[in-house]
């Protein structure tokens, strides 16, 4: 029997963030749990496409729009299951384990959120946002979705939208969403770069514009 997990990730020049993502996604390899890897790439002119092909992944290449990204690997891929990742994703010691508790009580789900740096306020960040998935059944993209292939798309897969996709998904998924026990860590750069309080403010401020009807076209303009 093949291995059942697709997992899938939008990319554009992130010749700096893959490793680190392919190291950890070889414990579900070596498990006998992952069946492919789907680079979805929008544009990239870095060593990207050959750290692909090195891993042996599929590459999907499009117009930039990570929504978009998404629905074109989900295309492309061939498991039952589906992961979708961000390139910046750090995967712990035991996903694969989590991960495949999650598959067999059937429902989709996503990873608690952690950063790779930043002290209080990188904790501080992450708990919000930890406690909004909780709360609020909407978890953001970098906190990845497991999810079966029926499931997916049968709620009418990402939509291809500049901004909020991972929203739009979760909302549509609801309260079958359940968060996994363990954490993966993503990159704090753009916190760093523009601070925390500024960066999760405007997060803040872009979801409640979403919520409240706003076009992510401008939202994105903003992001």
């Amino acid at each position: 029997m093949r291995a059942k997990l697709s997992v899938v990730v939008p990319v554009l020049n992130a010749e700096g963030d893959l490793p680190r993502l392919l190291a950890g996604l070889m414990e579900g390899v070596e498990a006998g749990l992952v069946r492919e890897l789907i680079l979805s790439d929008g544009g990239s002119d870095d060593a990207t496409a050959r750290i692909a092909e090195a891993a042996g992944a599929i590459w999907c290449a499009g117009p930039p729009s990570r929504g978009g990204q998404l629905r074109r690997g989900a295309g492309a891929a061939g498991g039952a299951w589906l992961l979708f990742l961000h390139a910046d994703t750090a995967l712990p010691e035991g996903w694969t384990r989590a991960v495949e508790a999650q598959i067999r009580a059937g429902r989709p789900g996503y990873f608690r959120l952690a950063f790779d740096g930043g002290g209080a306020a990188a904790r501080i960040v992450a708990g919000w946002a930890n406690l909004r998935s909780r709360l609020f059944c909407l978890p953001y993209g970098d906190q990845g979705l497991l999810i079966s292939r029926a499931e997916y798309d049968a709620a009418g897969g990402y939509l291809d939208i500049a901004l909020m996709e991972d929203v739009a998904m979760a909302r549509c998924l609801g309260r079958r969403l359940c968060m996994l026990p363990l954490p993966i860590r993503t990159s704090a750069a753009r916190y760093r770069r523009e601070g925390w309080l500024r960066r999760g403010a405007r997060n803040l401020a872009l979801l409640a514009r979403y919520l409240a009807g706003a076009n992510p076209e401008d939202l994105r303009k903003r992001y």
